[in-house]
């Protein structure tokens, strides 16, 4: 276990953090390294390009099935997939009843005691990261994870996610040792998105670790449920994926305790890089399109 690393992608919902990390993953395997997956989003969709499946049967809904998490074993919930990656889904419970975090918090340590920690060099927890919840930052409070990487862009909302994650990761830093890995920008093609990356990345005391562009193969592998690696292993793209492992696996013990930023600070370097405009540039804007449309109608 002294040589374990456990590392945890977070991200905003839909930022692409769960297409990022299994291709990822995929790319570390390739490295010669023994990987687990721990999904930690009630969506169950961390594990499915590794395992080429629609959905994983999660920990939460094979235990209800049993009668309680005790009855399961640990075959019943880990499934092996692309050269030998081991996966595990937390679940979690129907929308609207009960905390999804407390599927987190069973599937580690249902996991933890029956094993599925030995014999691997990597353990990475998929996390959602919209909220940072007692249940979703389980790995980070538990001192589970000891690396996190944010999976961001440069939109608003996954600024401030990757910003509120960074809060998360502060609060214990002290007391458990859980460090910033990096930020992973994961291109959405907005305007100034390196810089904005770079920057935020340089607010936050860590490392833009990696800028992934932007390729439509990504969606043609997830149509076929597989990661580009496996899909198109020679192509540009899947090059960069084995970049950003090999900056991870060269990572260890270089993360930093993050400083995050208040809002208006966030919203100051965004109007610094002239991505959001004031409220007077807004008026000034809105006055002269109602002038334009006045005049046009005379």
């Amino acid at each position: 276990m002294a040589s374990l690393r456990q590392i945890a992608f977070y991200g905003k919902g839909g930022i692409g953090k769960s297409t990022t990390s299994q291709n990822t993953l995929a790319a570390l395997v390739e490295m010669g390294q023994k990987i687990l997956i721990v999904g930690c989003d009630p969506k169950a969709d961390s594990t499915r390009l590794i395992l080429n499946t629609k959905l994983q049967d999660t920990v939460l809904s094979l235990a209800a099935e049993a009668g309680s998490v005790e009855d399961l074993e640990l075959e019943d919930v880990l499934k092996i997939g692309y050269k030998g990656i081991k996966c595990t889904e937390s679940g979690g419970p129907e929308p609207g009843v009960g905390c999804a975090g407390r599927g987190v918090i069973t599937a580690i340590n249902f996991l933890e005691e029956n094993g599925a920690y030995d014999d691997v060099d990597y353990v990475s927890y998929d996390v959602l990261g919209d909220v940072v919840c007692g249940g979703f930052a389980m790995p980070i409070r538990e001192n589970k994870a000891q690396e996190i990487y944010i999976v961001m862009s440069g939109e608003m909302m996954a600024l401030y996610a990757a910003n509120n994650i960074s809060k998360g990761i502060l609060k214990y830093a002290h007391s458990g040792g859980v460090r910033l890995g990096g930020l992973i920008c994961n291109e959405r093609q907005t305007d100034r998105e390196l810089d904005l990356a770079e920057a935020l990345a340089k607010r936050l005391n860590t490392q833009m670790i990696h800028f992934v562009p932007r390729d439509n193969i990504v969606q043609h592998a997830e149509l076929r449920r597989q990661t580009v690696i496996q899909y198109s292993p020679n192509c540009q793209q899947a090059k960069e994926y084995r970049t950003l492992a090999e900056k991870i696996h060269a990572n260890c013990g270089k993360g930093t305790i993050p400083t995050p930023v208040s809002m208006d600070e966030l919203e100051q370097m965004l109007l610094d890089f002239g991505i959001m405009k004031t409220e007077e540039q807004q008026l000034a804007e809105l006055a002269a399109k109602e002038a334009a449309k006045a005049a046009a109608a005379r």
